[in-house]
């Protein structure tokens, strides 16, 4: 398991928490898209950060929960697991 989460491993996620599929591809296209522009609300991405939580076995930034896109949500977990790493 690496330090980052990558563009593949959010898509995965957003598939297994929030039932959203969405290609890396799509992801890569579209980083700065809100995610509900994406089909994830606000309990879908909760998901994603407990299904982190329980990967990493370390809390994810409070505001992880609260980030409008994928480029925002991943610069904020990647920032928090490199600090702790």
């Amino acid at each position: 398991m690496s330090d980052r989460i990558t563009v593949e491993e959010l898509a995965e996620l957003m598939k297994k928490a929030a039932g959203v599929t969405v290609s890396p591809e799509e992801l890569r296209r579209r980083d700065d898209v809100g995610f509900d522009a994406l089909g994830i609300d606000s309990l879908g991405l909760l998901g994603i950060v407990g299904e982190l939580e329980n990967r990493y076995g370390t809390p994810m930034p409070p505001d992880a929960e609260k980030s409008k896109s994928p480029r925002q949500f991943l610069d904020l977990v990647n920032s928090a697991l490199l600090a702790g790493a």
